[in-house]
């Protein structure tokens, strides 16, 4: 097995999820020593010329501490009022605590739209660099206050996964306040070749604290960013120095091999962060093709359509009956797409009096699943 230092390397940029049980003390209130210790961390890798990103959870927590409440709150406006309150607590604590250090963190809030919407997304990477350029840590919350159920994350471990497709993080680190991913036995799982049903048995259930998210969040937002060719490391931020010790290789917390190939971040927006708006259904010869040849998908093959998209939305491929097996982009709309199905490419001209592509998904704009 090669070592995880061998697959860690010397990253450039480091993406680190921070939860909201990590921040919490026994009280439920916001851990401030804790935030002075992990952004001491940072700041350390900070100057050994790795960019760090910090997602980070608390903003509930810190607010439940400012207004003095004992209780979470059950109602979406009450949540997001605390949210509202804690998030400058929350904030203030961060940059407190890199100020000791001589540098300055960028609160940017997001919502799951945020990252969607191609135009915003590339809005929110070129903040974000621009943020890096100048020597700025990152500090980025899910926008609490104003996210409904519908477009809401729900947990940060996800949006974790997203962002690294977006800043092209080298590795993501997501801390718990458990060491890892325990087995069968109560023991650590040192590493994790690959995601599958055994692995997903693992998780037990439940949130390791006051936060919303829990290992099986972590185990899906770490096989999303592992397929793309990113190792992901899940660790205990209540341990003394965890995040040098992971970046250094140490074997410590969880870690996720990553796929071989590493996907650009196109790619991975394509795959993993759109949510598609429809489906393909096609048939076995295509998905064959797709999957074993590298070949993009004709109308030829197209069996059915799903759902209403316009051309350049994301798209699900699927065979009857099965589960999806890729996403890609799609050159026609659904109206289209419903016409040309299983047709031969040079018949496409005759049908819609129009033939901008000889391809309904090209093969660079698809991303085809494990």
């Amino acid at each position: 097995m090669t070592p995880r230092s061998s697959l860690i390397g010397t990253p450039r940029r480091i993406l680190v999820k921070i939860g909201s049980a990590v921040l919490s003390t026994t009280k439920g209130t916001l851990n401030r020593r804790r935030v002075r210790h992990l952004s001491e961390q940072l700041c350390a890798l900070a100057d050994r010329g790795i960019q760090p990103i910090v997602v980070s959870s608390g903003a509930i927590l810190a607010g439940m501490g400012e207004m003095g409440m004992d209780a979470r709150p059950t109602t979406m406006p009450d949540l997001q009022a605390v949210a509202a309150v804690g998030q400058c607590r929350l904030m203030h604590a961060y940059n407190e605590s890199f100020r000791r250090h001589g540098r300055h963190v960028g609160q940017l809030l997001l919502s799951r739209e945020d990252m969607e919407v191609r135009s915003r997304f590339l809005n929110v990477r070129n903040t974000l660099r621009s943020l890096l350029d100048q020597g700025c840590v990152p500090v980025i919350n899910e926008n609490d206050t104003v996210t409904v159920e519908e477009i809401r994350y729900g947990d940060n471990d996800f949006l974790a996964a997203h962002l690294s497709a977006l800043v092209l993080a080298d590795l993501v680190v997501l801390l718990s306040t458990v060491d890892g991913l325990l087995d069968s036995g109560g023991g650590t799982l040192s590493v994790v070749e690959a995601v599958d049903d055994s692995v997903l048995a693992m998780d037990r259930g439940g949130t390791s604290g006051p936060g919303s998210g829990g290992m099986g969040s972590k185990l899906r937002a770490a096989a999303t960013v592992a397929r793309a060719g990113v190792p992901v490391v899940v660790a205990n931020g209540r341990r003394r120095d965890i995040l040098l010790r992971v970046v250094d290789g140490q074997d410590t917390g969880t870690f996720f091999v990553p796929a071989p190939r590493k996907m650009g971040s196109r790619k991975r927006w394509i795959g993993f962060t759109a949510r598609p708006k429809g489906a393909l259904v096609v048939d076995a010869g295509a998905k064959r093709a797709l999957v074993k040849q590298g070949r993009s998908l004709l109308a030829s093959g197209i069996c059915a359509v799903t759902g209403t998209f316009g051309k350049g939305d994301v798209v699900e491929l699927v065979v009857e009956g099965g589960q999806p097996f890729a996403q890609g982009l799609t050159h026609y709309a659904s109206h289209e797409v419903e016409r040309i199905r299983g047709r031969h490419t040079r018949d496409i001209l005759a049908i819609l009096g129009y033939k901008d592509y000889d391809e309904v998904v090209h093969r660079d704009n698809l991303v085809v699943f494990p």
